[in-house]
C-alpha cells in the first residue's frame, strides 16, 4: 500500500509544501508566503494552513499522512524538534514540532531539520546526487545554506549545529551579516547579495538599463549581455560564489557540488564560469580527483521533497 508524507520547506519569502509518496513522487504541491516579519506564530499558522490545504485539496485527511517533515533555515535539535536558532527568522528555542503536532492534531511523527541538509537528502535520494557518496549542496536564496554528505553520511556536527556553510567568512572584516559576523559567505553569495551589487552599480551608473527597474536576483543575469552595470554585478557575484565553493571543495573534496535555490535557475550562466575558477584555483587540480559542479535536478522542490524523504528508505 502506498505511503504518503508531507514535506515543508520554510524559506525566508515562501513556504513550499508537498505530499510525497514513498518513491519520491510529488502528489500535490502548494506554496504560501512565509510572512516572517510577522513573527513565529504567524509563520507557524501559515505552515498549518498549507498542510491543511494540501490534505483537503487531495481528498485526504491528516490521518492518511504517515509523517510530516519540515526544513528550517537554522540550527535544529532534531530529537526535540526545536529550532534552536534561525537568524533570518529571528527564532530562538522555538518548539516547532510540538506546536505543529498540537495544532494539527497529528498523531504520527514530525521531523524538523535544517533546510539545506534536507534539500541535500532530497537530491541524494531522488535527484542529481543519487549516484554519489560525497556531496556538498549549496542553496542560493534569501540566504545561503549548505549541507555535506561524506561517504554516504550526512554531517550535522555537534547538536546538529554543523555544516553552516553560509556563515564561513570569505572576506575578513567584510559586510555585516545577519548572524552578527562580518564577511560571511551568505553576505556575498545570496540572492540579496547579488541584488545589492546590482543596486550599487546602478548608483554608479544612472545610465544603466537597470535604472528604474525593481531589481531581483534575475535582473542582472537578464541584462548581462547588454548592460555593463549588470555584467559587473554578476561577475562580482560569481567571483565571491567561487571563493566559497573552492574552499568547500578543498576542505571536503566531494565528488560533486550541487547548487540549488533561486539563483541556481541561471544554470550554465553560473556553471561555466565556476568551472573555470575551479580549474584555476582548486588544490591539486588535475592531480587529485576532480570536483563536478551541477545544478540541483529537483530545483526548488528539493527542500520539501527532502523534508519528506527523512521518512523514506531507498
Amino acid at each position: 500500500m502506498e505511503k504518503l508524507y508531507i514535506g515543508i520547506d520554510l524559506g525566508g519569502t515562501y513556504i513550499k509544501g508537498g505530499i510525497i509518496d514513498d518513491k519520491g513522487k510529488i502528489k500535490a504541491f502548494k506554496e504560501v508566503p512565509s510572512e516572517r516579519q510577522s513573527g513565529a506564530e504567524k509563520v507557524t499558522n501559515n505552515i498549518i494552513d498549507l498542510v491543511n490545504g494540501l490534505v483537503l485539496e487531495s481528498g485526504l485527511t491528516i490521518k492518511d499522512i504517515c509523517g510530516l517533515g519540515v526544513g528550517v533555515p537554522g540550527i535544529v535539535n532534531q530529537e526535540t524538534g526545536t529550532v534552536i536558532f534561525a537568524t533570518n527568522l529571528k527564532w530562538e528555542n522555538y518548539p516547532l514540532a510540538r506546536i505543529l503536532k498540537e495544532k494539527l492534531n497529528f498523531d504520527k511523527e514530525i521531523k524538523i531539520g535544517n533546510d539545506a541538509n534536507l534539500a541535500l537528502i532530497g537530491e541524494y535520494k531522488f535527484g542529481a546526487g543519487k549516484n554519489y557518496k560525497d556531496l556538498v549542496f549549496i542553496t542560493l536564496g534569501t540566504g545561503v545554506g549548505g549541507g555535506v554528505i561524506s561517504d554516504g553520511k550526512l554531517i550535522t556536527g555537534n547538536g546538529g549545529a554543523g555544516a553552516e556553510l553560509g556563515h564561513s567568512v570569505i572576506v575578513a572584516g567584510g559586510r555585516k551579516c545577519n548572524c552578527g559576523r562580518k564577511g560571511c559567505f551568505e553576505r556575498y553569495a545570496s540572492a540579496n547579495a547579488l541584488i545589492s551589487y546590482a543596486v550599487e552599480e546602478v548608483r554608479k551608473n544612472p545610465a544603466s538599463l537597470m535604472n528604474g527597474l525593481r531589481i531581483t536576483g534575475k535582473t542582472p543575469f537578464e541584462y548581462y549581455e547588454k548592460d555593463e552595470s549588470a555584467k559587473k554585478a554578476v561577475d562580482k557575484y560569481i567571483y565571491y560564489l567561487a571563493l566559497g565553493l573552492i574552499n568547500y571543495a578543498n576542505i571536503f573534496r566531494p565528488q560533486i557540488i550541487l547548487l540549488g535555490g533561486g539563483i541556481s535557475k541561471e544554470g550554465e550562466k553560473l556553471i561555466k564560469p565556476l568551472e573555470e575558477f575551479m580549474k584555476n584555483e582548486l588544490f591539486a587540480y588535475g592531480k587529485a580527483p576532480d570536483v563536478e559542479i551541477k545544478i540541483s535536478s529537483l530545483k526548488n522542490d528539493a527542500g520539501f521533497i527532502g523534508a519528506a524523504a527523512q521518512f523514506i528508505e531507498n
